[in-house]
Parts: structure tokens; sequence; C-alpha cells
């Protein structure tokens, strides 16, 4: 185990951010933490790498304590800087090379640079960057060091599709390689793919974890979803189904009934009669999106220092 949280609790005065969570990421294997605005997915973060102290409970990384033991860990640790800290006029190749200096056997900055697809930016200076690029070279400075553990916060924020395939590579490989990758992140599409562990924590509690697949496979289905152009008349569709329809997010519907084939007939008939194109239809599987929609609840207030 190279990260483990166990009644992990952080507090700002009177601001519960993280409550008594627990959870556990692995060597070898992918992590993400999911959660709202406000879930404490950063306070959590910033905890195990070192930085902010915790209220209660018990952490380790790498069998250390991340805010005692954070000298020590810092040559093992890669953490992916956010906007801010880097020099505008430093070039990518100056500046992985310059971080090098810092570990007893880094990565090769060349080699890393073209892993990251920056090999033909290596001498423009960083503020000529584009943001998906400037976050491809913060996540290469994360990894110069030959990390055991790599915190990333959004990793592909921001990202072109070749930047994010890169980046989705990379990830693979470090997990292939046995480092341990915890990812805080909204993409759910990327989490499904990428994800050995999943941790959904909503008002800094731990509400669910396992593998993508146990999650999505943990509740049978009782409903039947589809997608559709935005706004249908949901409740047109209601009254000639004879079930409750709902748009749970833009152009994303759910019936509350057994996915019967007379139900997807129904359903079916009643788009093709408005001319209306159906674009997605599930039954009896749900999406990682439906299962963090229906253990979350956005709608109570949140602290945004506790993100």
């Amino acid at each position: 185990m190279a990260v483990i949280a166990k009644q992990l609790s952080i507090h700002y005065g009177q601001t519960v951010a993280v409550d008594q969570m627990s959870f556990r990421a692995d060597l070898g294997q992918i992590t993400v933490l999911l959660g709202p605005n406000g879930a404490g997915k950063t306070s959590t973060i910033e905890h195990l790498e070192g930085y902010r102290a915790a209220t209660s409970g018990e952490t380790s990384v790498l069998g250390l304590h991340p805010v005692a033991d954070h000298h020590k860990l810092t040559a093992q640790v890669g953490v992916m800087l956010q906007q801010g800290g880097i020099p505008t006029a430093i070039r990518p190749q100056e500046l992985l090379r310059q971080y090098a200096g810092f570990f007893p056997h880094p990565l090769d900055p060349g080699d890393l640079l073209e892993r990251v697809g920056l090999t033909e930016r290596s001498k423009t200076p960083y503020r000529r960057l584009s943001g998906g690029e400037q976050q491809r070279l913060s996540l290469a400075l994360a990894l110069i060091g030959r990390p055991k553990v790599v915190f990333l916060d959004e990793p592909t924020a921001g990202v072109d599709l070749e930047g994010r395939d890169l980046i989705r590579a990379l990830l693979l490989q470090l997990r292939s390689d046995g480092v341990c990758v915890l990812i805080t992140t909204h993409d759910l599409a990327e989490t499904e793919r990428l994800a050995d562990k999943v941790i959904i924590i909503d008002h800094g509690m731990v509400v669910a974890q396992g593998s993508p697949g146990d999650l999505m496979s943990a509740t049978s289905s009782d409903h039947l979803l589809f997608g559709a152009t935005p706004n249908l008349d949901c409740a047109g569709l209601s009254a000639t189904i004879g079930s409750h329809v709902s748009e749970t997010s833009h152009g994303e519907y759910r019936v509350e009934a057994q996915p019967t084939p007379a139900l997807v007939a129904a359903v079916t008939s009643w788009l093709a009669a408005q001319n209306i194109q159906l674009t997605d239809l599930r039954a009896e599987r749900q999406r990682l999106d439906d299962v963090f929609r229906r253990l979350t609840d956005s709608s109570k207030p949140t602290d945004s220092s506790s993100s």
C-alpha cells in the first residue's frame, strides 16, 4: 500500500472540509478521487502531499507521515504543479534540466519532453506555451525524479486531444512501472477508461469506493437511460408510456421503470413520432456518471476552501 488514510479529518475553524475519510491507493494502480466542488478533494491531496496538517486521523505515504516526514518523501513523490510559480521566460528544456538536478537518478529531460510531446517546443519560453502545453510540462516536472507516488490534479484539463492521448499513455506506463498514481478529476469518462479504483467523496466523506466496474454494477438497474435532444417534453413522454421521465442532465434522460422490450419500444416510437434522434440507450448497466449523480448531492452549501 503506497497511500493510506484512516479516519482523516481536516477542519478550517468551524468548517469541516474532510470528515473521517478512510481509503488506500496501491502501487501499480491508478486511483481517482472524484467529488463535486467543495467535496474535500484538494484538502485531502494537499495533506497527502505534505502541505496541509490534519485535524485528526492517521495517514501514511510509502510508510511515512506526509507532513512530519515531508523532507524524506520529497525525492519519492511527484506533484503536478498548478498554474503559477514557474518563471515565464524559462524554456521547457532549461526547466527540466534544472529540476533533474534535484534528484539522484532523474529521467532524461530530452526523453521526457518527447514523451509529453514538447520536443519541438523545448526552446520556447514558458509564457508562449499554450495552456495545454503548460499542463503537459507540469506533468513532466512531476515525473522527472522517477517518483514512486504521483499526485495529479486535473492532469488533462485544458489539454487538446493529442495531448490527452499522450498523457493517458504516460499514466498507463506509470501504472505498468509500479507507480501509485492518485488523480483528482471531474472527467468521468476518462476515469471510467483509466482508473483501477475510484473513490467518490461528498461533503468531506467517502460515499463509495471500488473499481469502475464494481461501482457501475453495484445497484441493479430498475430504470431505462437514454440520450436525445435536450429539453424534451418529458411530461408528454411520461403520459404516453405511463412511467415518469426526467432529464437528469443536458440531453440525458431517465425512465423510472423496468427496462422491458415493451418500454424500449414505447420510448423509441414516441421519439420517432417526434422526429427526434436517439443518441444513446442503456439498460441493466449504469455509467459512472449515473453512479456519481446518485451518490453526490451538490445542492448543499459548501466552502470553496474545501474543494
